[in-house]
């Protein structure tokens, strides 16, 4: 059975470390380094339960400006990065290459573009990919050998969920979350959804009409409530702003943990406990 790839949502992971774990935890000049340890903690667990044949790091724009302009709502209630995570964000790339994780950065797409455009080489050349965030766009790219794993607050390892999984949640299949997303809305990304449409609805109006296009252009079958729910133009960008983009990329090579070369880089930051594990690890 093949190994599968492991592509990771690394701003979920980043931020998610860093309002997790207490600013105390520092290291060279006193500099905090809680989101680097706990990104790099929470890695390599699910390496260790996954055994994946390589980890791709995925990179991008908190908000792309294709998505802003689809509504400018989205994100906008977002506060600003803290100046204590930008310098961690900062050295992220390099500690995870040490590790032997590959990095992947774009300009203009966000990094669940990303991770959906490896999924896709990865089934493509008949391999398999787990997806490892705590963005529940990702849903939508769960399928035959393509699973996400999902971070959830306060919880200890990712849950893995597959497509049977996504339906037992929302009601719908994976290819329809992001109708699903576009009717119920998603305040983490600052969209309102239809008004008064909430989870159940949703489904519903999905099971029966089978699309939110479909949904939208048989409004007068449903009560007026709905109908008038349903009437909203900006639908159809909520859609496309949940829907990820394809993009072209190059699936990685085979290459497994660098725990010698993490170490190093760990002890360089001055995270002296992080490379105390990963030297140990590294002697096996």
């Amino acid at each position: 059975m093949p190994k599968p790839l492991l592509a990771v949502d690394a701003p979920s992971l980043l931020y998610r470390a860093f309002f997790a774990l207490p600013a105390s935890i520092t290291g060279a000049g006193g500099r905090p380094v809680n989101a680097l340890l706990g990104a790099v903690n929470m890695l390599l667990r699910e390496i260790e339960a996954h055994d994946p044949r390589a980890v791709v790091c995925c990179f991008g724009p908190d908000a792309a400006d294709y998505r802003v302009e689809l509504y400018p709502g989205y994100h906008a209630d977002r506060e600003e990065m803290p100046g204590e995570l930008a310098w961690q964000w900062e050295r992220a790339p390099a500690l995870f290459e040490a590790l032997g994780w590959r990095c992947v950065h774009h300009d203009s797409l966000e990094a669940d573009d990303l991770l959906g455009a490896f999924a896709t080489a990865e089934r493509a050349a008949g391999g398999e990919a787990l997806l490892l965030t705590g963005d529940r766009d990702l849903f939508q790219c769960a399928g035959d050998g393509v699973a996400v794993l999902y971070l959830k607050t306060g919880a200890k390892g990712a849950e893995v969920v597959d497509a049977a999984e996504v339906e037992r949640r929302y009601g719908v299949p994976p290819a329809l979350v992001p109708d699903f997303i576009a009717l119920r809305g998603d305040p983490s990304d600052g969209l309102p959804g239809a008004k008064g449409i909430g989870e159940k609805t949703a489904a519903a109006l999905l099971r029966k009409h089978g699309s939110l296009e479909a949904a939208i252009a048989a409004r007068e079958e449903e009560t007026p409530r709905i109908a008038t729910a349903l009437a909203d133009e900006l639908l159809p960008a909520y859609k496309e702003i949940a829907t990820l983009r394809p993009v072209a990329v190059e699936r990685p090579p085979d290459r497994a943990t660098d725990h010698a070369g993490g170490a190093a880089a760990a002890r360089e930051l001055g995270m002296e406990r992080l490379a105390a594990r990963l030297e140990q690890a590294a002697a096996g």
